[in-house]
């Protein structure tokens, strides 16, 4: 099967929302946020970090006591209670649907029956069919073979097919993670984002990834609202974005996903200034 084409650094830059004069924290994009738990609340701390330096207006993030206060700790600026949402990013960070309380049920079922565009990840996964907005899936290999009844060597082995087949079976974009991220939409329109040095296989990788996605989708919400297919491309965008932020903070050698982090507003400024929009 011919490989999908690889998203550039360039094309990553068009996907990229910058502000105006006029602009201000609601046109600029809200991202609700419902991730973490008790048990891994630092998967909430990432992902809401990484969205914030990726470029939002505002992010309102409803979780548990311990990644609410690990979350405000780290970054004063977000905002712990329901309002106005653009965009949401779910999951990361949080267990299977049998492990889930009362509480964590009603901030996922505030989010599916929002209507607004869904970033479904880790433990979110299992909502895809509930859900009738426009969705974007953020597995990796083990947790699409799950969504598929398949093996995680199936996966490893037909990515593409892999990715498309959930992609149809669902009626969502899928983003596989990988060295080579692949994201797929329903109608089979697929780009590959390879940008990431291996230092990146770390945990923790896939909640930053999760948040600068969550960001994107919710910094272009109408235009996915109108238009779902563009979630491929914002898709693969979070994937360059993400590789090139932890190859500036690896520079050669192992690094933190906090790093990671760090250089995402570098990175965007300078892919801004290599590739200015037309």
């Amino acid at each position: 099967m011919t490989s999908p084409p690889l998203m550039t650094a360039a094309d990553a830059a068009r996907w990229i929302a910058v502000p105006t004069a006029a602009s201000h924290k609601y046109t600029r994009g809200v991202l609700g946020v419902v991730t973490g738990s008790s048990p891994y609340p630092g998967a909430a701390v990432l992902g809401v970090e990484a969205a914030l330096r990726t470029g939002v207006g505002m992010l309102r993030y409803l979780g548990d006591a311990r990644p609410s206060d690990l979350v405000l700790q780290r970054r004063p600026e977000t905002v712990t209670v329901p309002g106005r949402v653009q965009a949401w990013l779910l999951g990361s960070g949080m267990g299977p649907a049998a492990d889930r309380d009362g509480a964590a049920r009603d901030r996922l079922a505030l989010a599916v029956d929002s209507g607004c565009p869904l970033v479904l990840d880790a433990g979110a996964l299992d909502l895809v069919d509930t859900a009738s907005a426009p969705r974007v899936l953020t597995p990796h290999a083990g947790e699409l073979a799950a969504l598929l009844g398949a093996s995680r060597a199936e996966v490893e082995q037909h990515p593409l097919a892999s990715a498309r087949a959930a992609a149809e079976r669902h009626g969502a974009t899928v983003l596989l993670k990988g060295s080579t991220s692949i994201a797929v939409e329903p109608g089979g329109r697929a780009r590959a984002a390879r940008s990431a040095p291996a230092w990146l296989a770390t945990a923790g990788a896939g909640d930053a990834l999760a948040g600068i996605l969550g960001a994107l989708v919710a910094t272009h919400a109408e235009q996915v609202r109108a238009e779902p297919a563009v979630l491929v491309d914002l898709a693969a965008a979070a994937a360059v974005l993400h590789g090139l932020a932890a190859e500036a903070a690896s520079a050669g050698g192992p690094f933190t996903v906090l790093d990671l982090c760090a250089q995402l507003g570098p990175t965007i400024a300078r892919l801004l200034r290599e590739h200015p929009t037309p």
